[in-house]
């Protein structure tokens, strides 16, 4: 949908996940064999795969000050599910969270948001803004802002959809 660059660490993930939706298209990666395997998913795991997605898509809208898109099952009941472990490396003292079972995806997402947590970065993982769009976006701005994946294509659109609003009340004069 937009060019920029990825979300750092395990954020990636997260930010795939949420964009396999294309709504504009009206196109579901899940759907097909490819998609599933990109999140090594069989098809049974789908449903869940797509509350998990919707769930964390809402998350991002709250972190760009959106409301949710819709109705969704809070993203701590989901994670609850998948137990972290701390990883401790006995060479430097490093500590780590990371799943106890890695290979559920819901596992997979509960380790990154603890990573991004960790490192500050996962209130910078938005959705954007555009009912239209709902994209999953990093946010790099210096003052983390954000409020479109891509300024010039759904930014453009809520800024001129903006100024003619404001404009109405002219033109009936």
């Amino acid at each position: 949908m937009n060019d920029r660059a990825p979300a750092p660490g395990g954020l990636a993930l997260l930010q795939d996940l949420v964009n396999t939706l294309d709504i504009g298209a009206g196109t579901d990666e899940l759907d097909t064999e490819t998609g599933r395997a990109r999140f090594g998913l069989a098809p049974a795991d789908v449903e869940a795969a797509r509350e998990l997605r919707e769930s964390l898509r809402a998350a991002c809208l709250a972190h760009a000050g959106h409301a949710p898109h819709q109705e969704v099952r809070p993203l701590g009941e989901l994670l609850a599910a998948a137990p972290l472990l701390v990883r401790v490396d006995t060479a430097d003292g490093s500590a780590s969270l990371g799943p106890a079972d890695p290979g559920p995806l819901v596992s997979r997402v509960a380790a990154a948001v603890a990573e991004g947590l960790g490192a500050g970065t996962w209130a910078r993982l938005k959705a954007c803004e555009a009912a239209t769009c709902l994209w999953a976006y990093y946010d790099r701005s210096p003052g983390g802002r954000g409020r479109w994946c891509d300024m010039g294509v759904c930014g453009a659109r809520a800024k001129m959809r903006a100024y003619r609003a404001r404009r109405a009340p002219d033109r009936k004069s």
